[in-house]
């Protein structure tokens, strides 16, 4: 049985990036700059998570003259929920991590 991966940070970051605006298209430029992750990291995470139905991508339809099209991410369905289970993954284990700390001090 395979085990699922545990996610890095970054992807973490990617995907509570793009929850937030779900229903809105982002492109890599604007993620990068927000997040802080550079182009070499945050576009093989934009790739994979397409290749794992979780992002929808699209081509800019609207392009302001003198620039070419960018590509566009958003999370798909299954991409919403998973990023929804991933982050109160992320709290649980955060909790019991600052609960091991408090019990460790009073030890």
């Amino acid at each position: 049985m395979k085990r699922p991966r545990k996610l890095s940070p970054q992807t973490l970051a990617v995907l509570a990036a793009l929850a937030e605006r779900a229903a809105d298209w982002s492109h890599g430029y604007e993620l990068s700059r927000t997040l802080g992750i550079k182009a070499g990291t945050l576009y093989p995470i934009l790739i994979r998570l397409a290749d794992r139905g979780l992002v929808e991508t699209a081509w800019e339809q609207e392009v302001p003259s003198g620039r070419p099209p960018r590509h566009l991410y958003r999370l798909s369905v299954d991409g919403a929920e998973y990023a929804r289970v991933q982050a109160r993954a992320t709290t649980a284990a955060a909790q019991v991590r600052r609960g091991f700390g408090s019990a460790r001090a009073e030890a």
